[in-house]
């Protein structure tokens, strides 16, 4: 029986989250028998997701994912089937029932946070969304859409913000709507985008010199997409750095640069608020975008 990190206990806090954390090892288990796998230790860093190296009856390698049941990680399996291991690791097995997804191991799995050149790291993320955005969504597609999803998050933001007692300027709420109802309706030709895709997401692999893994895929234009880049590092980013990203991706991806400072604001406040917290680090990263 394989032992839960600790970072996963906060959980305990969510609506059903005890009751999965204890559910984990069984889940494990069950996998393990389902796919004749031989489990390794968790892997300790994780934060939302239990993850473990997996051996496969044929001695190959791979990496057990157990994830909560919520709406972020439903379509995780689909994105990676949809990109065939173009920028990400390959889907080996899924197991709706448990939320279990089975992906190839990124080897030696070292993430993009260990290249301490930012515009390095910023180009090497760029190739990863490059092949990411090759592949166009079917028409039967199962993905969220960012024209539906973004007015939603800016109703929510302005709901949180009053509950929360408005524990900002109010300017920065209005940009974030101003934004939503500009870029949402003109949007340029869309793509699977992966919505998180930042150096802790993009590890070194062998079949490929870098791999993204852990998507929470929406249906939108490119230029949604860098929006967690553009805030990579936010515990000791600032507007020159903000600024130098913004330049890279539009030369580098040729993506319209207001648009992706837009989206970067928006997207910064829908996941830096919500209605029983705030990250101070991500508002200062919507009020640097905003600014």
């Amino acid at each position: 029986m394989i032992e839960v990190p600790e970072r996963l206990g906060w959980w305990r806090d969510r609506t059903g989250g005890a009751a999965w954390l204890e559910s984990l090892p069984q889940l494990a288990e069950e996998c393990a028998e389902r796919w004749s796998l031989r489990l390794g230790e968790p892997f300790g860093q994780v934060h939302v997701s239990l993850t473990a190296p997996a051996t496969l009856s044929d001695g190959g390698q791979a990496v057990l994912k157990l994830s909560f049941p919520e709406e972020e990680s439903a379509y995780e399996a689909d994105a990676l089937t949809h990109w065939r291991g173009e920028g990400a690791v390959r889907l080996l097995e899924v197991d709706r029932e448990r939320n279990a997804l089975l992906i190839e191991r990124a080897d030696p799995g070292t993430s993009l946070w260990d290249v301490e050149d930012d515009e390095e790291a910023t180009l090497i993320a760029a190739s990863v969304l490059r092949c990411l955005w090759l592949r166009p969504p079917p028409d039967d597609h199962p993905f969220r859409l960012l024209a539906d999803e973004a007015e939603r998050w800016t109703a929510q933001l302005r709901s949180d913000w009053e509950a929360l007692g408005r524990p900002f300027e109010q300017w920065l709420v209005d940009a974030a709507t101003a934004a939503t109802r500009e870029l949402a309706g003109s949007q340029a030709k869309p793509a699977v985008c992966h919505q998180d895709l930042q150096g802790s997401n993009v590890l070194k692999a062998r079949r490929e010199p870098w791999l993204a893994i852990d998507p929470k895929p929406i249906v939108a234009e490119p230029a949604f997409d860098v929006a967690s880049l553009l805030r990579d590092r936010h515990w000791s980013i600032d507007r020159a750095i903000i600024q130098r990203r913004l330049d890279l991706l539009a030369a580098e991806l040729d993506l319209d640069r207001d648009r992706m400072q837009g989206w970067g604001l928006v997207h910064a406040l829908h996941w830096g608020v919500g209605p029983d917290k705030i990250e101070p680090d991500l508002v200062e990263c919507a009020r640097l975008l905003a600014t």
